[in-house]
């Protein structure tokens, strides 16, 4: 019995020291594995400083001009004036508007169908402009030297006038033909209409050239410009949405050119129009801007109508409303609706 012991004894040393090295060993290579990783992470991180700092920007004493790449890096230059002669068409009326059916561009033409709207005499023509270098020919450039649609010019004028910038069209429109009661008289309603046209027209720079730039257009993502602009989108998402908490329209309780100015920016990108944004800008959290933007398309023809204008892209077919509005990339008297 006793001269078992030893033997029991020594068995199970061996079988303890055996287990002790095994867990060092497997302790051990875990350490190794976790120091590996613990490595890779280190030089991951310690790459991306690297390579930030390596392509980090530091402007220059003095800008030089540089192909940036971009949708539009073809024609976009740090310089004014025409590239080619040829001058602007003119149709048969006394108002030619020269456009595009972008946000800008729907402004104008829903004002001039709101026009044709109530005053049965009226009618005008709307030129195409490709802004694929067409606002660098010569007659563009002269009624607008800053070379962006829309461009208005009255023929009922002597000499003719033009004018640019779509809020200054909005204005000059409503003034020139106060029937159509689109520009309040009354000062204080007047004051408040003209405050919101022009918070649009200070505004969607961030919405447009900010973020749809960086979002949609640049040849890059880039995380900064993306966050700060699509942050300002939705401070200005609340700022209207708390707007129109109050009021049925932008401005009170009256349809107005402010209405016409904000709907093609702010109202498409509620109803997600603009730049596949939607979800990404969860813009249907804006309860009120959505009510307003649908109930304007629903209840006002004007409003259809003028986004299908100067639109050589195609109707919107995947939307009832819009079943007898064809897209029209030119418009030159109430007929063309008829086809």
């Amino acid at each position: 019995m006793y001269s078992k012991v030893p033997f029991l004894f020594s068995a199970k040393m061996k079988i303890s020291w055996r287990n002790f090295f095994y867990k060092n060993r497997k302790r051990t290579m875990n350490q190794e594995k976790l120091s590996t990783l613990t490595i890779g992470a280190a030089v991951g991180i310690a790459t991306c400083f690297m390579i930030k700092r390596l392509f980090k920007y530091t402007p220059p004493i003095t800008w030089k001009s540089t192909v940036s790449g971009g949708k539009f890096a073809s024609i976009n230059a740090a310089t004014a004036g025409a590239r080619q002669q040829k001058p602007l068409p003119v149709g048969q009326n006394d108002i030619q508007l020269y456009s595009l059916g972008t946000p800008n561009g729907n402004k104008a033409t829903i004002m001039l169908e709101e026009l044709c709207a109530v005053m049965q005499e009226f009618d005008y023509d709307a030129w195409l402009v490709k802004i694929d270098g067409e606002q660098f020919d010569s007659g563009f450039v002269e009624a607008n030297p800053n070379s962006k649609i829309p461009v208005l010019v009255d023929y009922s004028t002597s000499p003719p006038t033009n004018v640019f910038e779509s809020g200054a069209i909005l204005i000059y429109l409503a003034e020139k033909y106060p029937d159509c009661n689109l520009l309040p008289t009354e000062p204080r309603q007047r004051a408040t209409c003209l405050s919101w046209l022009m918070w649009q027209m200070g505004s969607a720079l961030y919405l447009g050239g900010g973020f749809g730039h960086f979002y949609v257009y640049a040849p890059e993502k880039f995380e900064y410009p993306i966050n700060r602009f699509a942050m300002e989108v939705k401070r200005q998402l609340d700022v209207l949405d708390n707007q129109l908490a109050k009021t049925k329209y932008v401005g009170g309780d009256e349809y107005t050119i402010a209405d016409i100015s904000i709907w093609p920016w702010y109202g498409q990108l509620v109803l997600g129009r603009l730049y596949s944004a939607a979800e990404f800008l969860q813009t249907d959290s804006y309860t009120h801007v959505v009510r307003w933007a649908k109930m304007l398309e629903e209840s006002r023809l004007a409003v259809r109508r003028g986004r299908m204008l100067n639109r050589p892209w195609g109707a919107d077919t995947s939307n009832p409303l819009y079943k007898d509005i064809p897209n029209l990339s030119e418009y030159h008297g109430r007929g063309d609706w008829k086809v």
